[in-house]
C-alpha cells in the first residue's frame, strides 16, 4: 500500500518495495542527491514523520540512524534534524522535480568511457551455450569424475584445516601440489622443469593473462593461430598488444609466414600438440623453425598444452617446451578438462629468470590461488587417483569419438568433413562453404544442441565454415540423438 507525506519536504511514497526503514532511507538518499534536499534543510522529526506515513516510529527510527551514519544527516540541539551541511552543492543544484527513471538510467551529462581494450577484449556472441545438452564443448565427463574420492579427500582437508590453509598463500602456488605437477609433467610430457618453476594458477585463461601482463606492453605484436583460441586474443587485448593472425594448416602454425608478417614480435602464442580449432600438431620441422626464431630474435613462445593427455592411436606428443634449449618457452597448463572446470586451477612452468616478473604480475592481479583445493589436488595426485582417472577417461573419450565419428558418417557423410580428431574431447566438423555456421549453431541451440561455430574464431575473413563438437561430456545415445537433430537443422 503506497502513502504519502505532505510535510515540509517532498512527497514521501513507500512502494512497499522492501523494509520501511530501507525504502525511506533511499529515498532520503535520492531526494539528497538529486537536490530536492539542500544541505542544511530541516527534515521532519522522526515522530512527525511517522504520523504522516501512518507507520511506527521505529522503523522512522532505523531510517534516520542509518542515515546519520552514512553522513547524510546530521542533528543539531535546539534545529532538529538537517541534512547535512557537508554534501557538495552541486549535487544539491540538481532541478528541484524530476520525473522517475529506470535504476540504470545515467543522471550525470560527465563523461562515462571506459577503456577502449575492452571492445577488443569482448568474445563474440556465444550461442552456443545456451544449451547444455549435446555437443557442449570443454565439458568433461563429470558423471564418471570420482566425486566419493574427491569429497573424501575434501573432508579431510575440511575438518583438520589449520590457519596456514586460511591466509594468503604464495603467489607461485602450494609447494606440495607444485612439486607434484613438475613430477607429473616431466613423466607424461617431457617438460624440463623443478617445482620452482612451477606456478599455480585459475586456469588456463588466467595462465595466458599472467604470461601477457608479464611479457608485453602496449603496442607490442604478438603471434596468434589464425583460426585461434579467442582466450588468447583477450589475454593480448588486456594488456593492449597487437595480435598478429598467422595462418593454420595441417601442420599447425605456418611460422614462414608469421616471420614475414611480423619478424620481431615480442610473442608466439601456440597450442602445438593440439590446435584449437582444427587439431593439427606443430610438425617437427616447424617446431624447430619456431625454437629457432625465438632463439634468433629474443622473441617468447607460449605453449597451451590444454588437453594433451587425451591423445588417440599413438602416445601424447612431447611438449615443445622440452625441445627448448634457450629457455624461450612458458607452458600453460590445465586441470579443467581432466578434473573439473569449476575447480579453477591450472599452472605455468616459467623459464628461471622471468620468476621474479611472474611473481609480480601474479601478486598484482589476484595474490594467490585458493589454498584448500590445492591441498586436496595435491592428495589427489600423490594417492595415484590422478593418474587412474586420466586413464579410464582416455577409454572412455575415445569410445566417444568413434559414436561421433559413426554417427556423422550414418546421418551426414556429404555435409559435415569431421577433422582435428586425433587427441582431446572435441572435434571439428566442416561445412560445405554455402552454410552459415553461426546461423546453424542458433539453429541447433533452439534443437537442444550445443555446437561452436567455427568461423568466430577467425579474426580475420574466415576462411572455412563449420561446428565444433565437444564429446567429452556425452554418452553415445546422447550422440546419435544429438547428431539427427543436426541433420534436420541442416
Amino acid at each position: 500500500m503506497k502513502r504519502a507525506s505532505a510535510g515540509l519536504v517532498p512527497s514521501i511514497v513507500l512502494d512497499g518495495s522492501g523494509p520501511i526503514y530501507q525504502q525511506l532511507a533511499e529515498w532520503f538518499r535520492r531526494a539528497i542527491a538529486e537536490g530536492r534536499l539542500r544541505p542544511g534543510q530541516r527534515v521532519p522529526s522522526t515522530r512527525a514523520l511517522a504520523g504522516e506515513l501512518g507507520v511506527s516510529r521505529l522503523p522512522v527510527l532505523g531510517a534516520y540512524e542509518q542515515l546519520h551514519a552514512e553522513g547524510y544527516l546530521e542533528s543539531f540541539t535546539g534545529a532538529g534534524t538537517c541534512v547535512a551541511a557537508a554534501i557538495p552543492h552541486e549535487r544539491a543544484a540538481a532541478p528541484r522535480r524530476r520525473p522517475p527513471r529506470a535504476p540504470t538510467a545515467v543522471a550525470t551529462p560527465a563523461s562515462r568511457r571506459v577503456a577502449a581494450r575492452v571492445a577488443a577484449m569482448a568474445a563474440p556472441p556465444q550461442t552456443w551455450l545456451e544449451s547444455q545438452g549435446a555437443f557442449r564443448m570443454g565439458v568433461p565427463a563429470l558423471d564418471h569424475f570420482p566425486h566419493g574420492v574427491w569429497s573424501r579427500l575434501l573432508s579431510r582437508h575440511g575438518r583438520h584445516v589449520g590457519a596456514d590453509a586460511l591466509v594468503y598463500g604464495d603467489a607461485m602456488g602450494y609447494a606440495p601440489l607444485r612439486e607434484a605437477i613438475a613430477e607429473y609433467l616431466a613423466t607424461v610430457r617431457a617438460v624440463h622443469a623443478d617445482a620452482g618453476q612451477v606456478m599455480v594458477t585459475s586456469g588456463a585463461q588466467h595462465g595466458l593473462q599472467i604470461c601477457a601482463h608479464a611479457l608485453l606492453d602496449p603496442g607490442d605484436r604478438a603471434w596468434v593461430e589464425e583460426p585461434g583460441y579467442p582466450g588468447a586474443h583477450q589475454a593480448l587485448a588486456a594488456v593492449g598488444a597487437v595480435p598478429v593472425l598467422v595462418p593454420v594448416d595441417g601442420d599447425g602454425l605456418d611460422v614462414a609466414a608469421g616471420i614475414r608478417r611480423a619478424p620481431t614480435a615480442r610473442l608466439a602464442c601456440v597450442t602445438p600438440s593440439h590446435q584449437f580449432p582444427l587439431g593439427a600438431t606443430l610438425s617437427a620441422a616447424r617446431r624447430i623453425e619456431l625454437l629457432q626464431w625465438a632463439a634468433r630474435t629474443g622473441g617468447w613462445i607460449v605453449e597451451d598444452d590444454y588437453d594433451s593427455e587425451y591423445r588417440y592411436g599413438s602416445k601424447p606428443v612431447a611438449a615443445l617446451q622440452g625441445l627448448d634449449a634457450d629457455a624461450r618457452v612458458i607452458y600453460v597448463g590445465t586441470f579443467s578438462k581432466v578434473m573439473f572446470p569449476a575447480l579453477r586451477l591450472g599452472y605455468l612452468v616459467v623459464p628461471k629468470d622471468l620468476l621474479p616478473a611472474f611473481r609480480t604480475a601474479r601478486d598484482a592481479l589476484d595474490t594467490c590461488s585458493p589454498m584448500l583445493p590445492q591441498r586436496v589436488l595435491h592428495d589427489f595426485i600423490r594417492e595415484g587417483h590422478f593418474a587412474r582417472h586420466i586413464r579410464r577417461m582416455r577409454v572412455l573419450y575415445a569410445a566417444r569419438r568413434a559414436a561421433l565419428q559413426a554417427a556423422i558418417q550414418r546421418h551426414l557423410p556429404d555435409a559435415l568433413q569431421a577433422a582435428g580428431a586425433a587427441a582431446g574431447m572435441q572435434l571439428t566438423a566442416l561445412l560445405p562453404p554455402e552454410v552459415d555456421d553461426v546461423a546453424l549453431s542458433r539453429r541447433a541451440a533452439e534443437a537442444g544442441v550445443s555446437v561452436r561455430p567455427l568461423s568466430p574464431c577467425y579474426r580475420g575473413e574466415a576462411k572455412r565454415s563449420g561446428l565444433i563438437l565437444g564429446y567429452g561430456s556425452v554418452d553415445e545415445r546422447a550422440i546419435e540423438e544429438g547428431v539427427r537433430r543436426l541433420r534436420r537443422c541442416l
